[in-house]
């Protein structure tokens, strides 16, 4: 985690000088399918890129709203009992603004993402059936064009493509309503809202059909639909799915009727992998999509997606994944590139932690949490119309919290066994160097650090974990909670258990003895005592060091004649018996 707003700086200047070097954008050609593959005019590409969640369509859970709202209808509805419909609108305007920007961006395309998924509600871009001021007529809204514009336009100048992805369809493709944004689903028995996909398709086609850095179009998100037995809510047991198949050969042919240059991504049933009925295909330049989350990384989590790639001959593309720990993230893109499939991460920006910006929150949002829960006092319309224009602010890039963990853990650690500072530190022969447990290396586990609980896989074992107990500070599975003891940078590690370590890298100035010291509590209230020792440059030192077993109270342990190299040296705290938290490791000459 770091200052954003100088790491925006010094990104923004290498692009400026990248520019020069470069000059003007050179074309690549239209993305295509060829084959097995996705390719440009030059070469294959493979799609590393994230999804902007949550910008035109606000999901609860994004905005710690999960148990409070059911979907962005009902998010909006509850401002407008604040503030009134009119500021409402001036709220939705900011966040807009500030969702994402050019320096958005400009630090994706720094990350090493090569493209951006573009999660659209329909109500940006034409009115809602109910609200069409003439039946049967489509009012085309310049709000959504001019968004995507503006993004298409930075995505020109990084060399990013975009994909664009109908998340919220008119009428609601189904029943996760989050997602949808839907009060009931009318788009599967409503002629005029599959008409009005149909069009809206079809627009923005034309509107963007000689785009060449317009990826794709993703033309319907995640439909989740029992067409067959209403009690299979999400379509996942589905056989047959002949009313989704039939609006996606539609939605082609209107599209084809206008542009013939851009890949259409299509989606299975039961949040996108439910192909049951949708096959053959029937265009020659179409991506066949799935989703991953929360099952083991190995082959066999991918198997239905590689036999529709080797039956239809066409590319694969997993659309939409994450939502959990580093390293999760991690093997599954190792997985996907092994078999060379493109991938969209989710997501960008929300509020938590296992995300790239992390949108802060603060006492007064808290507060409005508390009254939507019932927790609270109601706040007066000028106290929300704030909390909640500050939060805007919270949105833009400048302002979020990066996780530097996150993008280290899908791109360098992909190719890399190396583990590297996640601090630049060196410990000098005249001052003591203090190191928070927090601060671990960087690098996968294994290599950085190694923690029993790391991902979270309940949709292969049944077993929801979080990888994380603390879920503060890092997306690993070393588990951190805030820190009570005076001396701290926020964080502490915590639920340590037998077996796991953690990995420090320090530059030494000069060679010789020193002394270590490491802070410590029992968090265990059985009276378990604790116990640790160091692996210095590979060699285990003899001294351990005892934790007290009384729960809650710190102490300092100190081990002396501690032999330093100068240069690099690997610090290894290794854990014999857990139980307790750890604050900080200090060197002294």
């Amino acid at each position: 985690m770091i200052n954003t707003h100088i790491f925006i700086k010094t990104i923004l200047i290498g692009i400026l000088i990248t520019s020069s070097l470069t000059g003007n954008v050179q074309s690549q050609g239209f993305l295509r399918t060829q084959g097995k593959k996705i390719v440009n005019n030059r070469e294959e590409v493979i799609l590393r890129g994230i999804g902007v969640g949550g910008w035109m369509l606000q999901e609860p859970y994004m905005l710690n709203l999960s148990g409070i709202a059911k979907n962005q209808q009902d998010i909006k509805a509850r401002i407008i009992d604040l503030i009134g419909e009119e500021k409402t609108q001036t709220f939705y305007d900011a966040w807009l603004q500030n969702g994402v920007t050019r320096e958005d961006v400009d630090f994706l395309a720094s990350c090493g993402f090569n493209s951006i998924r573009l999660p659209m509600h329909y109500n940006l871009f034409t009115l809602p059936v109910s609200k069409e001021p003439v039946e049967g007529r489509n009012t085309w809204l310049e709000k959504g064009f001019a968004l995507t514009d503006s993004l298409l336009s930075w995505c020109k100048a990084n060399q990013i493509y975009l994909i664009l992805d109908l998340h919220a369809a008119p009428g609601g493709q189904g029943n996760d309503i989050a997602i949808s944004d839907a009060d009931e689903i009318k788009l599967w028995q409503s002629e005029a809202n599959k008409q009005k996909m149909i069009a809206l398709w079809k627009k923005l086609a034309e509107h963007y059909v000689n785009e060449e850095w317009i990826g794709a179009y993703d033309i319907i998100n995640e439909p989740n639909y029992g067409f067959q037995d209403p009690e299979d809510k999400n379509g996942l047991n589905e056989k047959d799915n002949a009313p989704l198949r039939q609006l996606m050969i539609d939605i082609t042919k209107a599209i084809r009727e206008v542009d013939k240059n851009h890949i259409i991504v299509i989606s299975g049933n039961g949040w996108g992998n439910n192909y049951n009925g949708i096959f053959p295909l029937w265009d020659n330049n179409m991506v066949v999509s799935f989703h991953k989350y929360w099952n083991y990384n190995d082959e066999n989590s991918i198997a239905h997606a590689l036999t529709n790639r080797d039956t239809l001959n066409a590319p694969l593309w997993m659309s939409e994944s994450g939502e959990n720990s580093n390293v999760w993230h991690n093997d599954a893109i190792r997985l996907l590139e092994k078999n060379s499939i493109g991938w969209a991460w989710w997501t960008y920006k929300k509020m938590g932690l296992n995300c790239p910006m992390e949108i802060k929150t603060d006492e007064n949002y808290k507060t409005l949490l508390d009254y939507w829960k019932g927790k609270g006092e109601k706040p007066s319309p000028e106290e929300a119309f704030q909390t909640l224009m500050k939060t805007t602010e919270n949105y833009n890039i400048k302002n979020t919290i990066f996780h530097k963990d996150f993008t280290d853990a899908l791109f360098r650690q992909v190719s890399s066994d190396t583990a590297i500072p996640f601090i630049n530190r060196t410990l000098s022969k005249n001052k003591a160097l203090t190191i928070f447990a927090s601060d671990y290396d960087l690098g996968r586990s294994g290599v950085a650090y190694h923690d029993t609980d790391s991902a979270n896989y309940r949709v292969s074992n049944n077993i929801h974990t979080t990888g994380n107990s603390g879920y503060q500070y890092r997306n690993d599975g070393v588990d951190i909670i805030k820190c009570l003891d005076p001396e701290n940078n926020g964080h502490c590690v915590s639920d340590t258990k037998a077996g796991e370590w953690l990995q420090y890298t320090v530059d030494v100035e000069e060679a010789g003895k020193y002394t270590i010291s490491v802070r410590t509590s029992s968090s265990d209230s059985s009276g378990t005592t604790g116990r640790l020792h160091f692996i210095i440059n590979n060699l285990p030192q003899k001294e351990t060091i005892t934790v007290s077993s009384d729960a809650g109270k710190w102490q300092t342990s100190t081990i002396n004649n501690i032999s330093l190299k100068k240069g690099n040296n690997v610090i290894r705290l290794y854990i014999d018996n857990g139980g307790f938290d750890l604050n900080w490791i200090k060197l002294s000459k």
